[in-house]
């Protein structure tokens, strides 16, 4: 034998000696991923109904897939609690065809929408221009010249915006606007919140790219909803006409201050304007100006905004102080239309700036003279809003929302100048002034409904605004009140989203709920074990209640309101195609937190070839921002996750403490404290997720994370790098006093302390164990794109080594982008299986 192939076998031995038993990574692994979207696309079916109501409201029909290219028509009569097949499918696809002269198939009719007669028994549809009646009774088929007898109207339910999730790959949306309105474009986000995108103009056309699944909202200029569209179809096409506008819950968004108060009094007297600052009314007669100030000047300045007592005797107007004006600065290395780089600024306040303030001042009409008003309840203001007089002008109301976060009060200025507090709240950590805040100023009522934490958990209360104190608990219990949906003064109800409301089920899953004013007649309106969302019947005494799982399509029940009876089941989701694929079902997982006493909730993400018998390193998904709580709870097919996991990889996804819609103290945890992000939770799930699933390889563990994530996964290097092996942080907030204001004073506080430091990334960026990639857009204008490259510096200072991905033009969350996942999944494959991707 020769050297040279003693040294050959030496070497192979040596290779296959230390070569990991079980890898993935593969070509055919990421074949996979890349099909994954269009492997189980489409094959889901019964998941959804989209009712046609009929007029009186009792009756509805519906279209739904069955099968690949399959349909059924189902007609629903609730008065008598039945749902059937709108006609006999097969008889009719008989009939059809011999009158075609082609074969049709029951399940392939060729037509997509019917109407009925007035007593139910006739339906009328077209084909190919044709118009044709069957009748019910006795399921006989004839063409007609044109229907004999009036047909009932159908009458869409209203969709309200609902949660995006993912169910698909990319596709094309595409806006047509038919108004003759400008209108707004927003994608509704996985929280259920709306996100703006874009303007489409009048009589114009807007195409972008979207994923399966995800819901769209188009508002007209008024801010109501023409139209609510989740993305289906490969080129998937909304035409907005107009016609069907409806209001939506009213939740007012951060920083809208509502319509611009007139210049003219409600008595049309007098005419208000502001001149070099200062106040100046003139009486509509004379026009002489009245100068009511004079200490206005370009650093405190009254605004144009009048708040007129309805008698035009009182006048309110806006002190303001400017803030300091900061402007964030970026290069943009590589415009498209020019050579040369371009310098772009940005209005951009961080915690602890001088920040824009305003009070209110008091003007007496009759006397020509200001009102000295007591500041010391609204002296340090981040916010007022929602001001109004009341009806009768007795006073002045308005929500007082305190820098810093720790108290907020509906004040009243009476028309004498006296300031009281109608109601108040207090905290020694946070106000979540974002999501548990509820205030409608009501002109006419002298009691509030009102949001409150004060026992622990989120909860409504009736407040007697005469008498400044609480009348009565609405709703109370070791449970949340997610969102108001409605008001009704005139039954004395509210009708409410809860978490937590029914026990034994995740607290997490929504229930809709009504309650009366006095907190008798609590009704939980939807049934079931799963996170539900409602669609009303037009005149409102019925809904369709879906509810779903991560591990349970959809199922769907008609309900009536009046107490949440079942009338019937509509639709039971069958997902057994989807299954045949390999697709492995979401699971769902519960374990201790870091107290051995709380529940921590978690979803598990498994390959399609995943084998019990094989080890596989596990990777978590992170966000732990505090505004919401990101473990999905409703059935998807399809998500980045699961494309990950596609890899060799399992894929976690934990809300740890801190996060929000638990209790107070639950969300407590977060109080200057992020870099926990909830990680002596999140270990501890995964510990004991790994002694139920044993192919869990918790000594091979990555973490991602974009924004808020970006920053935790970072974190989980910094502070349990003995855990973590490797981590991608995609346009992170590293340090929070980079970050922008109003999120990050709301749980690191005001003013600025050591906290801050303390909980950087960059202060603590020596600490780094294991493998890092960063990942940053050079135009990020939601995360200052310098507090990436600040964590750089120190790391490069602290000798470190790691990898850098800076995209010329990329924005926020460019590492959700394609160039930047498949950035990211190599990462993984090289690190936690030591292979080379796609080998």
């Amino acid at each position: 034998m020769t050297l040279a192939l003693r040294i050959f076998l030496f070497a192979t031995l040596l290779f296959v000696a230390t070569a990991p038993i079980f890898a993935q990574g593969t070509a055919a692994d990421y074949q996979r991923m890349q099909q994954l979207g269009r492997m189980t696309s489409g094959k889901v079916f019964r998941d959804d109904v989209t009712p046609n109501w009929l007029t009186g409201g009792d009756q509805f029909w519906y279209r739904v897939r069955t099968g690949q290219g399959q349909h059924e028509f189902v007609f629903v009569d609730a008065t008598k609690g039945l749902r059937e097949p709108a006609f006999d499918h097969g008889k009719l696809a008989q009939q059809l065809g011999e009158l075609l002269k082609k074969e049709i198939q029951p399940a392939r009719l060729p037509f997509e929408r019917i109407q009925f007669s007035e007593d139910f028994n006739r339906i009328i549809f077209e084909v190919a221009g044709d118009t044709f009646q069957v009748d019910r009774s006795d399921q006989s088929l004839a063409r007609l010249d044109q229907p004999t007898e009036s047909l009932l109207s159908s009458m869409p339910a209203f969709q309200r915006p609902y949660p995006s999730t993912d169910k698909g790959g990319e596709i094309t949306l595409k806006i047509v606007n038919e108004t003759a309105d400008t209108v707004k474009l927003f994608w509704i986000d996985r929280d259920g919140r709306p996100v703006f995108y874009n303007d489409v103009a009048a009589k114009k056309d807007y195409e972008r790219r979207t994923f399966v699944g995800h819901v769209w909202l188009v508002l007209n200029p008024r801010g109501q909803a023409l139209a609510v569209f989740e993305a289906a179809d490969p080129v998937s096409v909304l035409k907005v006409d107009g016609k069907n506008v409806r209001e939506l819950p009213r939740r007012r968004r951060r920083g809208d201050r509502g319509p611009r108060p007139s210049r003219t009094s409600p008595d049309d007297q007098w005419t208000a304007s502001i001149e070099d600052h200062n106040l100046v009314i003139r009486q509509k007669n004379s026009g002489e100006p009245i100068r009511l100030t004079t200490d206005g000047k370009a650093d405190k300045y009254l605004n144009d905004r009048f708040y007129w007592s309805p008698d035009s005797k009182r006048l309110i107007v806006m002190e303001v102080t400017p803030g300091q004006g900061r402007e964030v600065t970026f290069v943009e290395s590589s415009p498209e239309d020019q050579l040369q780089p371009k310098v772009h600024k940005f209005s951009y306040d961080k915690p602890g700036d001088k920040i824009r303030q305003q009070w209110p001042r008091l003007f007496d009409l009759e006397t020509k003279e200001e009102i000295a008003l007591d500041r010391s309840l609204f002296e340090n203001p981040y916010a007022i809003s929602e001001e109004s007089w009341q009806a009768d002008s007795s006073e002045f109301r308005f929500l007082y929302n305190q820098r810093g976060h720790q108290a907020l009060r509906v004040l009243a200025i009476e028309r004498s100048g006296t300031v009281r507090t109608i109601v108040e709240e207090t905290s020694n950590t946070f106000i979540d002034y974002t999501n548990k805040v509820y205030y409608n100023p009501e002109p006419e009522e002298n009691e509030l409904v009102w949001m409150s934490e004060r026992s622990g958990w989120n909860h409504l209360y009736m407040i007697d605004a005469a008498k400044g104190e609480v009348r009565n608990a609405i709703t109370e219990g070791e449970w949340v009140v997610r969102e108001i949906e409605r008001v009704d003064r005139d039954k004395q109800q509210i009708w409410f989203t809860a978490g937590g409301i029914v026990p034994g089920q995740d607290p997490y899953y929504l229930h809709h709920c009504r309650v009366n004013f006095d907190g008798s007649g609590l009704t939980i309106l939807t049934e079931g074990d799963g996170s539900h969302q409602i669609n009303y019947s037009p005149d409102g005494r019925y809904v369709i209640d879906q509810y779903s799982r991560v591990d349970l399509p959809p199922v769907h029940a008609l309900r009536r309101v009046e107490d949440g009876s079942l009338v019937c089941e509509l639709e039971r989701a069958d997902a057994s195609q989807l299954l045949e694929t390999g697709w492995q079902m979401t699971e769902r997982f519960t374990a201790k937190g870091r107290d051995g006493k709380t529940d921590i909730y978690g979803v598990i993400y498994f390959p399609t070839n995943y084998d019990p018998a094989e080890k596989y390193p596990v990777i978590e998904y992170i966000y732990a921002g505090p505004h919401s709580a990101f473990v999905p709870k409703r059935f998807s097919m399809h998500s980045g996750r699961r494309e990950l996991a596609e890899l060799g990889f399992i894929v976690v996804q934990i809300d740890g403490m801190g996060t929000n819609h638990r209790g107070k103290a639950f969300h407590d945890v977060c109080w200057k404290n992020l870099s926990d992000s909830g990680f002596p939770d999140r270990i501890a799930w995964m510990k004991a997720a790994a002694e139920k699933f044993p192919s869990m390889d918790i000594e091979r563990v990555g973490i991602y994370g974009g924004s808020a994530g970006g920053q935790s996964a970072l974190a989980a290097l910094l502070w349990h790098g003995d855990f973590y092996d490797a981590a991608v942080a995609d346009c992170g907030c590293h340090d929070n006093r980079m970050d922008k204001i109003w999120w990050n004073e709301q749980w690191m506080g005001w003013p600025i302390d050591e906290s801050y430091a303390q909980n950087s990334n960059v202060t603590h960026a020596h600490k780094l164990q294991g493998d890092l990639f960063l990942i940053v857009g050079e135009m990020d204008t939601n995360v200052d794109p310098a507090s990436t490259m600040q964590v750089v510096n120190a790391l490069v200072k602290a000798d470190k080594d790691f990898d850098l991905l800076v995209v010329p033009g990329g924005g926020h969350g460019i590492g959700s982008g394609r160039y930047g996942m498949r950035r990211t999944r190599d990462f993984f494959v090289r690190k936690l299986y030591g292979v080379e991707p796609r080998r």
